[in-house]
Protein backbone atom coordinates (compact mmCIF):
# COMPACT_ATOMS: atom_id res chain seq x y z
CA UNK A 1 0.00 0.00 0.00
CA UNK A 2 2.97 2.23 1.12
CA UNK A 3 4.83 1.62 -2.51
CA UNK A 4 1.09 2.76 -4.26
CA UNK A 5 0.87 6.11 -2.54
CA UNK A 6 4.66 7.07 -2.95
CA UNK A 7 4.07 6.03 -6.90
CA UNK A 8 0.69 8.01 -6.61
CA UNK A 9 2.82 11.00 -4.67
CA UNK A 10 6.08 10.97 -7.25
CA UNK A 11 3.36 10.73 -10.39
CA UNK A 12 1.96 14.08 -9.61
CA UNK A 13 5.17 15.72 -8.33
CA UNK A 14 6.37 15.09 -11.83
CA UNK A 15 3.20 16.14 -13.79
CA UNK A 16 3.10 19.36 -12.36
CA UNK A 17 6.29 19.80 -12.96
CA UNK A 18 6.11 19.53 -16.16
CA UNK A 19 3.07 21.58 -16.64
CA UNK A 20 4.91 24.48 -14.53
CA UNK A 21 7.91 24.05 -16.78
CA UNK A 22 5.66 24.20 -19.84
CA UNK A 23 4.01 27.73 -18.51
CA UNK A 24 7.03 29.46 -17.64
CA UNK A 25 8.93 28.78 -20.89
CA UNK A 26 5.66 29.83 -22.64
CA UNK A 27 6.15 32.78 -20.57
CA UNK A 28 9.79 33.46 -21.01
CA UNK A 29 9.48 32.68 -25.45
CA UNK A 30 7.61 35.45 -26.83
CA UNK A 31 8.38 34.01 -29.79
CA UNK A 32 8.07 36.11 -33.11
CA UNK A 33 4.29 35.98 -34.18
CA UNK A 34 4.72 36.62 -37.93
CA UNK A 35 3.33 33.05 -38.64
CA UNK A 36 0.08 33.62 -37.37
CA UNK A 37 -0.86 36.79 -38.98
CA UNK A 38 -3.75 37.03 -41.23
CA UNK A 39 -5.26 39.49 -43.21
CA UNK A 40 -8.07 40.70 -41.49
CA UNK A 41 -10.18 43.60 -42.61
CA UNK A 42 -11.63 41.51 -45.10
CA UNK A 43 -12.91 38.83 -42.49
CA UNK A 44 -16.29 39.54 -40.92
CA UNK A 45 -17.01 41.44 -37.87
CA UNK A 46 -16.99 45.35 -37.07
CA UNK A 47 -15.19 47.51 -39.54
CA UNK A 48 -12.54 50.82 -39.32
CA UNK A 49 -14.09 53.83 -39.24
CA UNK A 50 -17.32 52.47 -37.02
CA UNK A 51 -18.44 53.16 -33.47
CA UNK A 52 -18.27 49.98 -31.86
CA UNK A 53 -21.19 48.76 -29.54
CA UNK A 54 -20.97 49.72 -26.08
CA UNK A 55 -21.32 47.26 -23.26
CA UNK A 56 -21.30 46.68 -19.50
CA UNK A 57 -19.16 43.20 -18.30
CA UNK A 58 -17.90 42.08 -14.68
CA UNK A 59 -14.59 40.80 -14.34
CA UNK A 60 -12.93 37.90 -12.87
CA UNK A 61 -12.12 40.79 -9.99
CA UNK A 62 -15.37 41.79 -10.19
CA UNK A 63 -15.13 45.39 -11.32
CA UNK A 64 -17.06 46.61 -13.91
CA UNK A 65 -15.94 47.72 -17.29
CA UNK A 66 -18.24 49.67 -19.47
CA UNK A 67 -16.11 50.56 -22.77
CA UNK A 68 -18.18 54.08 -23.11
CA UNK A 69 -16.38 54.90 -19.94
CA UNK A 70 -12.74 54.13 -21.91
CA UNK A 71 -13.91 57.02 -24.60
CA UNK A 72 -11.03 59.44 -24.50
CA UNK A 73 -7.85 56.38 -24.32
CA UNK A 74 -6.79 54.30 -26.52
CA UNK A 75 -8.26 50.93 -26.15
CA UNK A 76 -6.84 47.51 -27.31
CA UNK A 77 -10.50 45.19 -27.08
CA UNK A 78 -9.44 41.80 -27.17
CA UNK A 79 -11.61 38.62 -27.81
CA UNK A 80 -10.44 35.22 -26.45
CA UNK A 81 -10.58 31.84 -24.36
CA UNK A 82 -7.95 30.07 -22.36
CA UNK A 83 -7.95 26.51 -24.57
CA UNK A 84 -7.32 28.93 -28.05
CA UNK A 85 -3.55 28.32 -28.85
CA UNK A 86 -2.60 31.52 -30.52
CA UNK A 87 -4.26 33.26 -27.76
CA UNK A 88 -1.41 31.20 -25.44
CA UNK A 89 0.85 32.76 -27.69
CA UNK A 90 -0.24 36.33 -27.40
CA UNK A 91 -1.36 36.71 -24.16
CA UNK A 92 2.41 37.14 -22.71
CA UNK A 93 3.09 39.73 -25.74
CA UNK A 94 -0.26 41.80 -24.49
CA UNK A 95 0.84 41.45 -20.76
CA UNK A 96 4.56 42.57 -21.39
CA UNK A 97 3.37 45.80 -23.45
CA UNK A 98 0.72 46.43 -21.06
CA UNK A 99 2.88 46.43 -18.17
CA UNK A 100 5.42 48.65 -19.40
CA UNK A 101 3.22 51.62 -21.32
CA UNK A 102 -0.08 51.38 -19.95
CA UNK A 103 -0.13 54.90 -18.06
CA UNK A 104 2.47 56.26 -20.53
CA UNK A 105 1.14 55.70 -23.77
CA UNK A 106 -2.97 56.55 -22.37
CA UNK A 107 -4.00 52.81 -23.05
CA UNK A 108 -6.44 50.68 -21.68
CA UNK A 109 -6.46 46.63 -22.89
CA UNK A 110 -9.41 44.99 -22.32
CA UNK A 111 -9.44 41.00 -23.03
CA UNK A 112 -13.19 40.09 -23.00
CA UNK A 113 -13.01 36.08 -22.13
CA UNK A 114 -15.63 34.14 -24.26
CA UNK A 115 -17.16 32.45 -21.08
CA UNK A 116 -19.79 30.74 -23.41
CA UNK A 117 -16.95 28.73 -25.46
CA UNK A 118 -14.80 27.81 -21.85
CA UNK A 119 -14.77 24.31 -21.70
CA UNK A 120 -13.51 24.71 -18.09
CA UNK A 121 -15.62 27.36 -17.11
CA UNK A 122 -14.42 30.22 -14.84
CA UNK A 123 -12.57 28.40 -12.94
CA UNK A 124 -10.07 27.39 -16.26
CA UNK A 125 -9.90 31.28 -16.96
CA UNK A 126 -8.55 32.39 -13.28
CA UNK A 127 -5.86 29.43 -13.94
CA UNK A 128 -5.01 30.97 -17.26
CA UNK A 129 -5.28 34.18 -15.90
CA UNK A 130 -3.33 33.55 -12.47
CA UNK A 131 -0.40 31.09 -14.71
CA UNK A 132 0.28 34.26 -17.67
CA UNK A 133 0.27 37.16 -14.75
CA UNK A 134 -2.44 38.92 -16.20
CA UNK A 135 -3.21 42.22 -14.87
CA UNK A 136 -5.52 44.28 -17.83
CA UNK A 137 -8.91 44.03 -17.31
CA UNK A 138 -10.88 40.33 -18.17
CA UNK A 139 -14.38 41.03 -18.20
CA UNK A 140 -16.78 37.89 -18.64
CA UNK A 141 -18.59 37.07 -21.68
CA UNK A 142 -20.87 35.38 -20.25
CA UNK A 143 -23.76 34.99 -22.30
CA UNK A 144 -22.09 35.51 -25.47
CA UNK A 145 -23.85 38.88 -26.00
CA UNK A 146 -20.92 40.76 -26.73
CA UNK A 147 -19.44 38.42 -28.65
CA UNK A 148 -22.38 38.60 -30.57
CA UNK A 149 -22.43 41.68 -31.31
CA UNK A 150 -19.10 42.19 -32.56
CA UNK A 151 -18.99 39.21 -34.51
CA UNK A 152 -15.71 37.69 -33.44
CA UNK A 153 -15.74 34.37 -35.69
CA UNK A 154 -11.79 33.74 -34.77
CA UNK A 155 -10.04 34.22 -31.45
CA UNK A 156 -8.05 35.83 -31.24
CA UNK A 157 -10.05 38.89 -32.80
CA UNK A 158 -8.63 42.53 -31.37
CA UNK A 159 -10.38 45.65 -31.93
CA UNK A 160 -8.06 48.76 -31.92
CA UNK A 161 -10.20 52.11 -30.63
CA UNK A 162 -9.28 55.67 -30.55
CA UNK A 163 -9.55 58.34 -28.41
CA UNK A 164 -12.36 59.23 -30.43
CA UNK A 165 -13.99 56.02 -29.57
CA UNK A 166 -13.86 54.76 -33.12
CA UNK A 167 -12.47 51.16 -34.59
CA UNK A 168 -9.15 52.24 -36.28
CA UNK A 169 -8.43 48.72 -36.77
CA UNK A 170 -8.98 45.32 -36.44
CA UNK A 171 -7.09 42.03 -36.32
CA UNK A 172 -7.75 38.89 -36.57
CA UNK A 173 -4.75 36.27 -34.83
CA UNK A 174 -2.13 36.92 -32.46
CA UNK A 175 -0.14 40.06 -31.86
CA UNK A 176 3.43 40.39 -30.33
CA UNK A 177 4.56 43.17 -28.75
CA UNK A 178 6.08 45.10 -31.73
CA UNK A 179 2.62 45.30 -33.81
CA UNK A 180 1.01 46.06 -31.17
CA UNK A 181 3.43 48.69 -30.38
CA UNK A 182 2.68 49.68 -34.01
CA UNK A 183 -1.00 49.80 -33.83
CA UNK A 184 -1.37 51.46 -30.54
CA UNK A 185 1.74 54.36 -31.94
CA UNK A 186 -0.97 54.77 -35.10
CA UNK A 187 -3.89 55.36 -32.66
CA UNK A 188 -5.46 59.02 -32.43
Amino acid sequence: MNKKIIGYIITVLLIGSMVVLMIKSNLEKTEPIENYLAGSEELPGLKKGTTPPDFELTTLSGDVVKLSDLKGKKVVLNFWASWCGPCKVEMPHMQNYYKKNKDKENVEFIAVNLTTGEKRGIEGVEQFVEAYGLTFPIPMDIDGTVGKQYEVMTIPTTYMIGTDGVIAFKKVGPMDEKMLKALIDNLN
